[in-house]
C-alpha cells in the first residue's frame, strides 16, 4: 500500500505483503479489516477459529498473530509454516546470489563509498557498524552502541572465550528462537559476546543482532514484543543479567574461570552487588553514602548503597524550558541536575523517616555524597515522569561537558583523591527523539579514536563535537581520565 520495504509481513492466509505496525501499520489494518464482515452475525466455532490471522516477518521468519497479539511457536500437521520460511530463505539466497556480482562491481567502482570517510584531506575507513532495527528496537541498540565504545568493558567479553551453542543435528543451520526452546539453551553473555565482536570489525553496513534480542526475550519477560521500550531500563536489565551470568558460570565456562577473569578487575573493587564482583560492577559500580537525619532530635543514620548509574533529576525551575537558545531565565547545566540529586533537602509528609531514638516517623532532611566513584560513570536524566493520567516528557536542553567532569565537589572525602582521579570524558549519549518513553525514536553518539559516530540503528556517520554537544541528553556515560591534560573542567 505505502511502496515501503522496511518491515515486510506477508499475511499466511492470503499472502498480501504488507508494512508491520511500526512502518505504517498495514499488516495490523489488514487484520482489522479482515474481522469487519465476523461483527454482524453470531460466531460460531468454526468462524471464531478463522478469525486468527497470522503473519510472518519475512526478515526474521517468526511467526505472529494478531488476534492472540502474540508470537506463534507451533507449526501446522503439514509443517507448512517451515514451508514458507524456507521458500522465503530460498528467494532470498536466489536475490542475494545474482545480486552479489552486480554489487561486488558496484563497490569496486566506488571504492567502498559508504566505508570510507575524509578526514584531514586523507581518506580513510569507516570501520563502524550499524545496528539493524528488528521492529522498534532502537532502544537496544543505541544502548549496546554505547557500551561497545566503552573500551575497557567492551573488550573484556570480546577477549571471552567463545561458546558454541549449536552442535549435532542443529549444526550450522539457522535455528529459530521460540520461548519453548527453554532458559538453558541461551546465554545472554555469549550473544552480547558475538555482537560486541561484530561491531566495529568493518566488514558489514549493517549487523542483525536478532539472536541477541530473542535471548533478551527469554530471560527478561519485560521486553517481549515489538513496542517501544525505555532505553534506560533497557540498560539497567542488561546489566543486571549480565553480571548475575558472569557470577554463575554460563553454557560451559566455570565460574572458577569467570572469577579468574575477573579478579584482576575486582581486586581493589568494593562495590559488589548481588554477590560476587564482575566486570560490571567493576567498571560502573560506585558506593553512595545516604544520610538521614531527624529534624525533631537530630539522630543521624548513614547507609551505604552500591550504584551502577545514577538516576538525576532535571530541576524543576528548568523544565519549561524547550530549547538551548531560549532566553527564558540561565540555562540547565549536568552540575544543576547533579547538585540537585546531592543537595540537602527535607522529605515530604510522603517519606517520613523512622527514627530510632523517637520510636516514630519524623520529619527529616537527605542528603547522599558519592562515597566510591565508578571507572566508567552513567548519568541517566529523568526526562520522563507521570502525571495523574499520562507520562509526560520533560524536553529541557541539559549542557553538558566533552571533557573534564570534575565530580570531587559530589564526593564524600574529596581530600583522598589524587587530582586527576575525579575528572571525567564523556564516552557516549543516549538520545531519546519524540514526546512519550511509548514512542519517538533512540539513536547514540559515541567517541571512537578521537572521533564521534551517530548511530542511527543501521546508519552509522562520521559527526562533530559541536553536534554532540546541542544534543538533548538521556544517557550520559563518562570515562575516569587516565592522563593528565589540559581540559577545561566543568
Amino acid at each position: 500500500v505505502c511502496r515501503s520495504n522496511k518491515s515486510p509481513w506477508v499475511c499466511l492466509t492470503c499472502s498480501s505483503v504488507h508494512c508491520g505496525r511500526y512502518v505504517n501499520g498495514h499488516a495490523k489494518k489488514h487484520y482489522e479489516d479482515a474481522q469487519i464482515p465476523m461483527t454482524n452475525h453470531k460466531k460460531t466455532e468454526k468462524q471464531e477459529k478463522v478469525q486468527h490471522t497470522v503473519c510472518m516477518d519475512c526478515s526474521s521468519y517468526s511467526t505472529y498473530c494478531y488476534r492472540c497479539d502474540d508470537f506463534v511457536v507451533n507449526d501446522t500437521k503439514l509443517g507448512l509454516v517451515q514451508k514458507v520460511r524456507e521458500h522465503l530463505q530460498n528467494l532470498e539466497n536466489s536475490a542475494f546470489t545474482s545480486d552479489r556480482h552486480r554489487k561486488r562491481k558496484l563497490l569496486e567502482n566506488s571504492s567502498l563509498n559508504s566505508k570510507l570517510l575524509k578526514v584531514n584531506g586523507s581518506t580513510t575507513a569507516l570501520c563502524a557498524t550499524g545496528l539493524r532495527n528488528l521492529g522498534n528496537t532502537c532502544f537496544m541498540n543505541a544502548i549496546l552502541q554505547s557500551l561497545s565504545n566503552i573500551q575497557q568493558f567492551c573488550c573484556y567479553f570480546k577477549e571471552l572465550p567463545a561458546v558454541e551453542l549449536r552442535n549435532g543435528k542443529t549444526a550450522g543451520r539457522r535455528t529459530y528462537h521460540t520461548r519453548s526452546q527453554g532458559d538453558n539453551n541461551v546465554s545472554l553473555v555469549e550473544e552480547f559476546r558475538k555482537t560486541l565482536c561484530a561491531l566495529w570489525q568493518g566488514s558489514q553496513t549493517a549487523f542483525s543482532p536478532e539472536s541477541l534480542f530473542y535471548v533478551v526475550w527469554k530471560i527478561m519477560p519485560n521486553f517481549r514484543g515489538y513496542q517501544q521500550q525505555d532505553a534506560h531500563e533497557f540498560m539497567r536489565y542488561l546489566l543486571d543479567h549480565l553480571h548475575l551470568e558472569l557470577q554463575g558460570g554460563f553454557n560451559g565456562v566455570s565460574r572458577s574461570v569467570i572469577l579468574q577473569e575477573n579478579a584482576t578487575l575486582s581486586a581493589s573493587n568494593k562495590c559488589c552487588i548481588n554477590g560476587a564482583s564482575t566486570v560490571v560492577t567493576a567498571i560502573f559500580g560506585g558506593i553512595l553514602q545516604n544520610e538521614v537525619n531527624c529534624l525533631i532530635c537530630g539522630t543521624e543514620s548513614r547507609k551505604f548503597d552500591p550504584f551502577l548509574d545514577l538516576s538525576l533529576d532535571i530541576p524543576s525551575q528548568f523544565r519549561n524550558k524547550r530549547t538551548k537558545n531560549q532566553e527564558n531565565g540561565p540555562m540547565c547545566t549536568l552540575r544543576d541536575c547533579l547538585r540537585s540529586f546531592t543537595d540537602l533537602e527535607e522529605l515530604d509528609e510522603t517519606e517520613l523517616y523512622m527514627c530510632h531514638k523517637c520510636k516514630k516517623k519524623q520529619k527529616s532532611t537527605k542528603k547522599f555524597w558519592i562515597q566510591k566513584l565508578p571507572k566508567v560513570l552513567c548519568l541517566h536524566l529523568k526526562r520522563f515522569h507521570w502525571t495523574a493520567y499520562l507520562r509526560n516528557k520533560v524536553d529541557t536542553y541539559v549542557e553538558f561537558p566533552l571533557r573534564g567532569l570534575d565530580m570531587k565537589c559530589y564526593l564524600l572525602e574529596p581530600e583522598n583523591s589524587g587530582p586527576e582521579s575525579c575528572l571525567y570524558d564523556l564516552a557516549a549519549v543516549v538520545v531519546h527523539h519524540g514526546s512519550g518513553v511509548g514512542s519517538g525514536h533512540y539513536t547514540a553518539y559515541a567517541a571512537h579514536e578521537g572521533r564521534w559516530f551517530h548511530f542511527n540503528d543501521s546508519t552509522v556517520t562520521l559527526t562533530d563535537e559541536e553536534t554532540v554537544v546541542k544534543a538533548k541528553a538521556y544517557i550520559l556515560f563518562y570515562v575516569e581520565r587516565q592522563a593528565k591534560s589540559g581540559s577545561d573542567k566543568l
